[in-house]
């Protein structure tokens, strides 16, 4: 059986493609009742607690392999690899990003942190680095609903997109068969690089009315989002990382989801697509 952690964005999308190949999933959640969808779907719910490891180790029972996604808090991404160590689980599919030690950036510390830590725990492991997530976008549609425009000190910085449901399907698959994947990290995006200038552009054609784009200075861009009840801290790291968009942090675009998947990645217009009510 796999173990999931959490059943956000990515997890969700793991959870559904585990249950699509009649694989034997578990979803470890705080609260098992914001968990219809994956229960819906087939999988077994575990409440959990990611800072109890004795609810970790109940969730962990029997578990050959585990989908580590969570909010990227060390101590409790450690708790889930201490507690898959003593299972003695097979393999570790650990979701992350472009991590780094010394990143201005806190949750890039952060995963650089838990990376270490999974590597010293001789615990098999695949490493999934994503570039920006399309559905970070929906974060937008609020503003894009009502103004018909949005902001961002992203500038005209481009960046390889990836649907987040293409992350889960590739965490899934490793999962399922993760042999071939140890000691391995994989390099997620979308097909292509696009500007937020682009999404205006994708998301006007698709709409049927202007959408406009306006650059935002860091300073502008992390006060509209702690006005839009994004807590201090986490408006201050996506600012900057809007910032480090600007000059190219997230410029790079690889083919790790179509070799993985055997199929395309899906483009930001398929996405706008799928999700065109969030934005009208």
């Amino acid at each position: 059986m796999i173990l999931v952690t959490t059943a956000g964005k990515v997890g969700a999308e793991a959870v559904r493609s585990l249950t699509l190949r009649e694989v034997p999933v578990r979803v470890l959640v705080r609260n098992p009742g914001k968990a219809k969808a994956p229960a819906d779907a087939g999988a077994e719910i575990a409440a959990a607690d990611l800072d109890a490891p004795a609810s970790i180790d109940a969730a962990m029972a029997g578990i050959t392999a585990v989908v580590l996604v969570s909010p990227g808090v060390p101590a409790q991404e450690l708790n889930v690899i201490a507690s898959a160590a003593r299972a003695g689980a097979e393999h570790v599919v650990k979701v992350t990003s472009n991590a780094s030690a010394d990143s201005p950036i806190a949750r890039r510390r952060w995963q650089t942190e838990i990376e270490a830590g999974l590597a010293a725990s001789g615990l098999a492991h695949t490493l999934l680095r994503s570039n920006a997530y399309m559905q970070n976008v929906l974060a937008l549609a609020p503003a894009i609903a009502k103004t018909s425009g949005f902001g961002s000190s992203a500038g005209q910085g481009r960046i390889g997109m990836v649907d987040a449901r293409d992350v889960g399907a590739v965490a899934a698959g490793i999962a399922a068969s993760p042999a071939p994947h140890a000691g391995k990290t994989y390099w997620l995006t979308g097909p292509e690089l696009i500007s937020y200038s682009n999404v205006a552009a994708v998301l006007s054609k698709l709409l049927g009315r202007p959408i406009t784009y306006r650059e935002l200075s860091f300073e502008d861009d992390k006060d509209a989002m702690i006005r839009a009840g994004v807590p201090q801290p986490i408006a201050e790291m996506n600012a900057q990382a809007f910032s480090m968009i600007a000059n190219g942090d997230a410029e790079w675009v690889t083919e790790d989801v179509p070799t993985l998947l055997g199929f395309p990645a899906r483009s930001f217009e398929q996405f706008a697509s799928d999700y065109a009510a969030a934005f009208s």
